[in-house]
């Protein structure tokens, strides 16, 4: 059967003829963080061509499946996430699947989506292939009801609403905000994140001990600060996944 060539020597069988018309298959990320004591999303701006879906509207990075590249769904969702954007993401998870024959006029689709969490500190983020531009938008304002002054394009505002869904609900059990932030940090900035994030205060002393009983965290030593007191720096132990709590947070009381 015919190959065509691949990177690091693979192979990728040609399909034989189909007798069916198959979907495109796309992977788009949503990618967070909170900068300015806000919780935003990353979007890319689409050409502004009269051949192209929802030109010059905002939209998720990402693009097509590549079977010559891509070993597997999560290769692609990395591999779109440097090449619209020049980001490199430490916490990368799936979030689920949309498809249909109305979301994209080019034909039926279906795309795999994954939620990103990145630190925006320092952070140059950079417009890649086919994109007109790109910048951080605050998500209430993308969302907000009942009409978005930042449309987007697709069904990406589903995917929005659901990637903030499912943050918001892991973070009530999970240390996910450690992601959203530089190292090192302090406590009462990864307390802060939290509450940005849930949008909703949390309670101090509650807080200290559930952080310190996760070990999760590592300390850094001091970091400069305007305090008398200088604050302790923290770093995550393993930036590979978060820690689970036994237990949600209580609001400050």
């Amino acid at each position: 059967m015919a190959t065509k060539s691949a990177p690091a020597g693979r192979q990728v069988r040609q399909s034989p003829a189909q007798d069916f018309p198959r979907p495109f298959t796309t992977v788009d990320v949503l990618i967070l963080t909170v900068l300015e004591d806000a919780l935003k999303v990353l979007l890319v701006q689409r050409p502004s061509g009269a051949s192209e879906p929802f030109p010059g509207q905002w939209a998720l990075p990402g693009g097509y499946v590549d079977i010559a590249v891509d070993d597997d769904l999560e290769a692609c969702a990395r591999r779109k996430l440097q090449e619209k954007t020049a980001v490199a993401s430490p916490y990368l998870e799936q979030l689920g699947s949309w498809g249909s024959a109305m979301r994209d006029p080019r034909g039926w689709s279906a795309t795999h989506a994954y939620f990103a969490l990145i630190a925006a500190h320092g952070l140059e983020i950079t417009k890649g292939a086919n994109a007109a531009a790109v910048a951080w938008f605050g998500v209430d304002e993308v969302l907000m009801p009942p009409a978005s002054p930042v449309p987007l394009a697709f069904d990406h505002a589903d995917i929005l609403r659901a990637g903030v869904e499912r943050l918001r609900s892991k973070v009530e059990y999970t240390s996910l905000p450690a992601f959203l932030l530089p190292e090192p940090f302090t406590l009462p900035q990864l307390q802060r994140t939290y509450e940005v994030v849930l949008g909703r205060p949390v309670d101090k002393s509650g807080f200290r001990t559930r952080m310190m009983a996760a070990d999760f965290l590592e300390e850094v030593g001091v970091v400069d600060s305007h305090a008398n007191r200088p604050p302790m720096g923290y770093r995550l132990k393993d930036r590979t996944a978060p820690v689970f709590f036994p237990r949600t947070f209580s609001p400050r009381r």
